[in-house]
This record gives C-alpha cells, sequence and structure tokens, in this order.
C-alpha cells in the first residue's frame, strides 16, 4: 500500500465500532474491508428480509440489493461494490448507482492514481467496458480482462471480434482477437491476445499475443515483435523509456527480453512476474532455477537460497536497494529479503512493505488462527481476530494499524 495522504498520524488510538453489535442486527456478515486510512470498516451484510446492502461503521447504507459483491474501498477512500436488483447489475460507490444497468458486470478496478473506476460488462450478445458509468460505445463477442491507463484517461481490454462456428479451427487460427483501445480495435487481429497493459503516460499498449498455433511473441500499439518464442507471459513497460521487457521461453528455458531481444543469459525452468525498481535501474522476477525450486532474479542473478513451494511477486524499496518477496518452503511461509527468509513462519503472511527509508520492513501474518503485524521478521504488535495491511507514515517512524480486539475495530497509530 502507497503512502497514505490525508491520514491522521496523531491520534495513537481509536475505537472505530463494535462488531459484536453487527451480529446482532444483522443474520449475515460478510467479509469486512476497512478503508486506507483505517478511518471506516464495512462489509455486506444481510437483515432479515434477505435483502443485502454495505455497512460502513454499524450503519447500513440507505439502499438494499438483492445481490451485492466485491465490496472494496478505493485508494481515494471511496467504497464501492457490484449489486443487481431485478436482474440487472450496476455499481454503486458509496450509496449512488451508476445510471446505466447490465444483464452483468465484474472485474471492478481502478486507475493506479484513484478516482476512476472501470469494469468489463455484458448487455445483450455483446461485451465491453464501461468507465465511470459510461460504456463503450462498440460491443464485441469477448471484452476479457482490462487494464487502465495509471491517470485513468484510457482503458483497453483483448476482445473478439467475430462469432465463430463450433469447430472453426482454421478462422480461429487465422485470428479474430485484437486489443480495443477505448473501444477502438487494432488493426491487427491475433490467434490469441493476453496481458493488455498500458506504458505510463498511456500512450501505449502492449499484449502477449499468439500470431500462429507455435508462434508468441509481444505486439504494441498492434504491431508485433519480429522475433517469436515459444511462448510469452504478461509484458511490462519500463517507466522511464517506455522500453517493453517479458518473460519468454527460448530455445533453452525462459528468461527475459527486451524489445524482442534477449537481456538475460541466464536459462531457468520458469520466470514471471517481472518488476522494475523506482529508478528503473533494477529489475527483478520470480524464477524457477530448476525444477520444484523457486526464487528471486536481480538484474539476471538469481538469490542462491531457493524454495519448495512457491515465491511471489518480488518488491523493491523505495531506493531500489533492496528487494524482498514472500516465499513458501515445506509447507510454512515467510518473508525473504535479499535473499535470505526470516527465521520465523507462518501460516500465512501478506505482502511485505517497505518503510521509506527501505530500512524496515512491515507485514500482516497468520499464526495458530491469529493475526499479527510482523515487523523485521518478529511479530510486533498482535494477536488479533483480524487485522489489515500496515501502512508506515510517510517520516516512516510509525505505523498505522487496523485490526479488531474482542470485536472492537480500532485504529492505532505506533511508534517503531
Amino acid at each position: 500500500m502507497a503512502l497514505l495522504k490525508n491520514c491522521d498520524w496523531n491520534t495513537q488510538e481509536k475505537d472505530i465500532t463494535d462488531i459484536n453489535e453487527w451480529k446482532k442486527k444483522f443474520s449475515v456478515i460478510h467479509e469486512l474491508n476497512v478503508s486506507p486510512d483505517g478511518e471506516k470498516i464495512s462489509a455486506i451484510v444481510q437483515g432479515d428480509d434477505s435483502r443485502l446492502t454495505p455497512c460502513v461503521n454499524g450503519v447500513p447504507w440507505s439502499q438494499t440489493f438483492e445481490k451485492a459483491w466485491s465490496l472494496r474501498y478505493g485508494s481515494d477512500g471511496r467504497l464501492t461494490c457490484l449489486v443487481m436488483n431485478d436482474d440487472e447489475w450496476t455499481v454503486a460507490t458509496d450509496d449512488a448507482l451508476w445510471d446505466d444497468t447490465y444483464d452483468y458486470v465484474w472485474n471492478l478496478q481502478e486507475n493506479r492514481d484513484g478516482g476512476i473506476l472501470v469494469a468489463n460488462i455484458k448487455r445483450g450478445p455483446h461485451y465491453g467496458l464501461a468507465v465511470d458509468g459510461t460504456s463503450w460505445e462498440n460491443g464485441f463477442q469477448e471484452a476479457r480482462d482490462l487494464a487502465v491507463s495509471p491517470d485513468g484517461k484510457h482503458v483497453a481490454a483483448s476482445v473478439q471480434t467475430e462469432r465463430l462456428n463450433e469447430a472453426d479451427t482454421v478462422r480461429f487460427l487465422e485470428g479474430v482477437w485484437t486489443v480495443a483501445v477505448d473501444g477502438n480495435i487494432w488493426d491487427r487481429l491475433f490467434t490469441n491476445v493476453w496481458g493488455v497493459t498500458f506504458n505510463e503516460d498511456g500512450t501505449k499498449v502492449a499484449a502477449e499475443v499468439r500470431t500462429d498455433i507455435r508462434a508468441y511473441t509481444v505486439a504494441v500499439n498492434g504491431k508485433p515483435w519480429d522475433t517469436v518464442f515459444k511462448s510469452v507471459w504478461e509484458p511490462l513497460f519500463n517507466p522511464a523509456n517506455d522500453d517493453v521487457v517479458v518473460p519468454v521461453q527460448a530455445d533453452k528455458g525462459w528468461t527475459l527480453a527486451l524489445n524482442g531481444n534477449v537481456i538475460w543469459e541466464k536459462r531457468f525452468n520458469q520466470v514471471w512476474y517481472q518488476r522494475y525498481s523506482a529508478d528503473c535501474q533494477g529489475i527483478a522476477a520470480v524464477v524457477s532455477p530448476r525444477f520444484g525450486t523457486w526464487t528471486i532474479a536481480v538484474n539476471g542473478a538469481p538469490w542462491k537460497k531457493t524454495f519448495s513451494d512457491a515465491v511471489l511477486a518480488p518488491v523493491f524499496s523505495p531506493d531500489g536497494s533492496r528487494v524482498a518477496a514472500i516465499v513458501k518452503d515445506r509447507g510454512t511461509w515467510t518473508i525473504a529479503v535479499d535473499g535470505q527468509p526470516w527465521d520465523e513462519t507462518f501460516d500465512m503472511i501478506w505482502d511485505p512493505h517497505f518503510s521509506p527509508d527501505g530500512q524496515r520492513i512491515a507485514a500482516k501474518a497468520e499464526k495458530d488462527g491469529q493475526f499479527f503485524i510482523v515487523m523485521d521478521g518478529k511479530a510486533a504488535k498482535g494477536p488479533f481476530e483480524a487485522c489489515w495491511d500496515p501502512v508506515f507514515s510517510p517520516d516512516g517512524e510509525k505505523i498505522l494499524v487496523r485490526s479488531i480486539e474482542g470485536g472492537i475495530y480500532r485504529r492505532q497509530v505506533c511508534a517503531i
């Protein structure tokens, strides 16, 4: 989670609401969600009439629905979910509904900078995207996934341009898939399209594509690379210069390619989840040096320590000098930092968060059914009945803890 803006870092402790009282009022309480600043906790609840609605700090919205799901807070603090009445779906934000309704709506997302909401939609026979309640004019046979530019001004999806008859493999291989950007399709069609993503200023879109049954590559604004590979994974733009880096399967294994040219000499059993450092000088990725082992490679050099079960996407420190990742080894989870796992292991652990100076790491963890805030490998706060990801203050001297103890949802600002 990014550093919070307009957050109260002075109030040390505040009891927000008693979840035990919620249980007396509502027959069903679904998953609890908390706002980024910790001031609100919400859940979709069901009353005696079996209708659903979001509840915020114990107060339900005025509107109720036959169905409601995918409740979440945006980075700007707005509460949003998908709702249905009379078999029509739409998006609700802070108790206000989009004007348009749909046969179905899903995959609700926001742009990186916050404030813009986008979702996949189906209306009649056609699929598309809706941005803050405004739907694409053009509809498609399919519209899968979605990508949003960082500023929210542009959206894209992989789309199927025409309907295929059953078993029409010839037409399928000729290509009926492409990318639609703001509802307008690329000139080039492909056999398959996945992993759509924008560059930093929203002027370019890249996607992994299959140009024929055996040829995989990346297309940027509809133009595929000249080089093809046995397979590729999702591309990533360099925020500094619009270079595109992507895991590729070459002749002797998996590696990374930049603009179609292999840049890591070493080959791996698998490569994915590549990430740039903030200064764009470093790139890290999850790699499998050999079957059944996982680790992180930084600028092509793998950590010496490997893990048997899983390694999740790498996280760079703000200055790019350190890398952390969630790892699972022999059935237990922990965080590894620069190749060294924490001594303590957990039943589950969530994303590592670096302090602004990159010297401290905090994460949410679960052990024996209880939840903790872990700091640099040691349980620092807890146990709790529930808690959410920790957040460092801008000066790095405090941490925001959002937790439930004895049924009380509490917001705490703790010195570290």
